[in-house]
């Protein structure tokens, strides 16, 4: 009985909250770890309606959309549950701490691989799925740091940092699934055409997600390999890329940091 227990699929749950955050659970056997819970109404009226328990949260990063949810989905709970993410003084308590390189036992099996990924925030972490026998596709929960076809704001990390983390993401598997934390697409398509407009595969993917949300239906996840070809970030030391962030900061660029500073201060100040 233990052995087919451990051998049921997963299910993977994405929860719209708020005006464009996607909150994340994956389920087992009745029993879910939720992934940034902001908004803990909706994971509860889930768990509620299809007989879930709470096993254990992870976090991102500290900020309140990512955390908001955390003690009223503790105190739901009733019993114990793993608190696991990187440590910060505005976090509420974790019973475990994680760090670069760290695994955790989601379910029998099923391992979370933590990635230090610093950028948005200094303390930032996502968690890499690798594929097994109980996951056909690798996921990649990365919080606010990739989006699709975007990156996250530096509120305090530097572009060095932020290109080291967008590298790491660069190496996985390309069928990864991108399992961000906002629809925030069809804003970082418009920047993203604004920037490398000559891109083919950006104009076809600006069609495919227009049609989605067209539909209201999500643009996310999106795939490591998807982003390696329409995200400007993903793409600093292309040729055009590197071109249009010269003309518009009339320097000479020398590396990919440089040009990723260029185009993340371009996009903050894109309407």
């Amino acid at each position: 009985m233990k052995d087919n227990l451990e051998n049921t699929p997963l299910q993977f749950k994405q929860i719209p909250a708020f005006t464009d955050n996607y909150l994340w659970a994956i389920v087992q056997n009745h029993q879910a770890w939720v992934v940034d819970p902001g908004d803990a109404t909706p994971f509860i009226d889930l768990f509620e309606r299809e007989n879930i328990a709470l096993k254990g949260i992870l976090i991102t990063h500290h900020h309140n959309d990512h955390i908001g949810g955390v003690e009223k989905l503790l105190a739901w709970a009733k019993s114990f549950v793993t608190f696991a993410g990187p440590l910060h003084p505005s976090m509420p308590r974790l019973t475990r701490v994680l760090q670069d390189l760290d695994e955790i036992e989601l379910f029998p099996q099923v391992i979370a691989r933590v990635m230090a990924v610093p950028g948005h925030t200094l303390s930032h972490l996502a968690y890499y799925m690798p594929q097994s026998e109980l996951l056909s596709v690798p996921r990649l929960y990365c919080g606010d740091t990739l989006f699709a076809t975007g990156c996250g704001r530096l509120s305090e990390g530097t572009p060095t940092q932020m290109q080291k983390s967008l590298d790491r993401f660069a190496q996985l598997p390309a069928e990864t699934l991108v399992c961000c934390a906002h629809e925030y697409t069809l804003a970082n398509i418009k920047f993203a055409l604004h920037v490398d407009g000559n891109n083919s595969d950006l104009l076809a993917w600006s069609l495919q997600a227009q049609a989605l949300r067209d539909q209201q239906l999500p643009t996310v996840p999106t795939t490591i390999g998807l982003e390696k070809t329409v995200n400007p970030f993903m793409r600093s030391d292309s040729p055009s890329i590197i071109a249009t962030a010269q003309a518009h900061s009339e320097l000479s660029l020398q590396n990919k940091e440089d040009v990723l500073a260029v185009i993340r201060k371009m996009k903050d100040q894109f309407k």
